[in-house]
């Protein structure tokens, strides 16, 4: 074995240095670490938007760090912080915004608190019975502000509404509140949005608000009129029952109708002022276009006539009794009942026009050929009057001799019940003027002849009766007679003079007894001939 190792075997080469200079990849993690970090905190900075004060009554549901602010349920701020005010009736909400909701942040941009809410109106607020409360805000107008109050309700018109705003006016607001539904032909197109007492003191304004389209339809006589969902009403038509929406009939409502005189370009812009009626009937008495004012005196009771009853032309309405008074003549002591009525010409078309010609002129040529008002029942259920225009020629103008009213007075006549009942008038009148105590004498007088003379032929009957029960007695005994006539006939000799002669009387005798028993006979059958005479043949 050998043992000797060559020492050239075991030489290491001299090492090759480099010199060139390498990036550390131990770093590069830390590196990328940090650019993320620094990115973030770029992203997370620049999203910051400016922060934000809110005042609120309380601070129920709201929680920091979890309450969140969107617009249209979109995440544009959290809630940061919540502190009560110096004063102690308030507390103060910190947010901070994001930077995209920066021009939001107007004088006039609302905050309210969206909790989950049941009313007549629907429900609303659902979702945050599992995500909690959230703030809503509805961006506004004016310059930049960072410190707001919040409402206690939210606000009725949303903020992606489209359509205008109009005010009503009316004397009673009822059960009408923000948020009462309006309906246009059973749709609702609106709502209310507020109310207040007007300047005078003297009416309620309520701001409405109507959705595009149907605001179109908003225009110059458009009515407008409180909707109570089920309105029940007896006039002269008799009973009339309407029916609303069922929202309606919940919490009240209004309703509107679109005028047919009016034109697409009769449109009335935005916080227009219309009257709010209170029923559909007061909305349907406004006439549009020229009115012609009549005063009209009724002879005898009104009743059953009251201020909004119908004018009627042959049946077809062309006005309406505007009022009714009582008047009392302290001179002549005499009561009279002036009806003031409204009546509209337009209602009747007119044809072959005059342009020189008014209405009033119109009206004066028919009162001349025969035009009169007549009150009439308009519905036998109610007992309703109404006022019926037509022609009566034969009836001359009678007017009343001191008119008190500004107005001009249309002739009248009697109604057809009074009529009948001065007719009726007359003839009792006639017959208390007849004698009817000397009449009652004279038919007793005549009464007690009838009777004397009726006896008296009771009499005469009952001596005829007797009479002929005589007669046919007699009859008898002339048969017996002629009987033995016979036989001294038969023992005479035939052909002699004596039996001739005996022959020739007893066939007289025979015709006169058989007359006699005709006679009897009839006179027996017919009594009453003694008293009244043979009836003719």
């Amino acid at each position: 074995m050998n043992d000797f190792i060559d020492p050239d075997a075991y030489q290491a080469e001299e090492p090759v240095i480099d010199k060139k200079t390498r990036f550390p990849l131990v770093w590069l993690l830390p590196l990328i670490a940090l650019f993320v970090s620094g990115w973030l905190i770029y992203k997370s900075v620049a999203a910051k938007g400016p922060t934000i004060t809110i005042s609120f009554p309380n601070a129920d549901g709201l929680e920091v760090d979890k309450t969140k602010i969107k617009f249209l349920n979109v995440e544009v701020g959290k809630v940061t912080d919540i502190t009560i005010s110096d004063d102690l009736q308030t507390i103060q909400v910190s947010a901070q915004m994001h930077s995209e909701a920066e021009r939001y942040l107007k004088e006039q941009t609302s905050f309210w608190v969206v909790r989950p809410q049941v009313g007549l109106g629907g429900v609303s607020g659902l979702g945050t019975l599992l995500s909690g409360p959230y703030i809503e805000v509805k961006p506004g107008d004016g310059g930049d502000q960072t410190h707001f109050v919040g409402l206690v309700a939210p606000p009725l018109l949303k903020t992606n509404a489209e359509g205008r705003q109009f005010v009503l006016e009316t004397n009673n607001l009822g059960s009408l509140h923000a948020g009462t539904p309006i309906s246009f032909h059973g749709i609702s197109v609106g709502e209310v949005l507020s109310h207040e007492l007007s300047t005078a003191a003297d009416a309620i304004k309520l701001k409405v608000f109507i959705n595009k389209p149907y605001d179109q339809f908003v225009r110059k006589n458009t009515r407008f009129w409180m909707d109570s969902g089920v309105d029940l009403s007896a006039s002269a038509d008799g009973f009339k029952v309407r029916t609303g929406p069922l929202i309606s009939l919940l919490s009240g409502g209004i309703a509107f109708r679109t005028s047919v005189y009016d034109k697409a370009g009769d449109v009335q812009p935005e916080n227009s002022e219309f009257t709010l009626y209170d029923n559909y009937e007061q909305s349907e008495e406004v006439f549009s276009g020229d009115t012609l004012k009549y005063v009209m005196y009724f002879n005898g009771s009104v009743r059953g006539l009251t201020e909004g009853a119908p004018v009627q032309l042959r049946g077809i309405p062309i006005g309406k009794v505007s009022h009714i008074k009582l008047e009392l003549d302290e001179k002549t002591a005499e009561i009279r009942i002036p009806v003031t009525v409204e009546l509209q010409p337009n209602r009747i078309e007119a044809v072959n026009n005059l342009p020189d010609i008014s209405h009033k002129d119109i009206m004066e040529e028919l009162v001349k050929k025969g035009l009169r008002a007549q009150l009439q029942t308009g519905s036998l259920l109610t007992g309703q009057l109404l006022i019926d225009l037509d022609f009566h020629p034969k009836n001359k103008i009678s007017l009343t001799s001191n008119n008190s009213s500004i107005y001009p007075e249309f002739p009248t006549i009697p109604s057809s019940l009074d009529q009948f009942t001065h007719s009726a008038q007359t003839i009792m009148d006639k017959i208390a003027k007849l004698p009817l105590e000397e009449l009652t004498e004279e038919t007793t007088k005549t009464m007690q002849t009838l009777q004397t003379t009726s006896k008296a032929a009771t009499d005469t009957l009952v001596g005829a009766k007797d009479t002929l029960s005589g007669v046919k007695e007699t009859l008898v005994n002339a048969d017996k007679t002629i009987a033995a006539a016979h036989q001294l006939l038969n023992s005479l000799e035939p052909g002699s003079t004596t039996h001739y002669e005996l022959d020739r009387l007893l066939q007289e005798f025979s015709q006169t007894a058989s007359s006699v028993k005709q006679l009897a006979d009839y006179l027996q059958q017919h009594p009453d001939t003694l008293i009244r005479g043979k009836k003719a043949d």
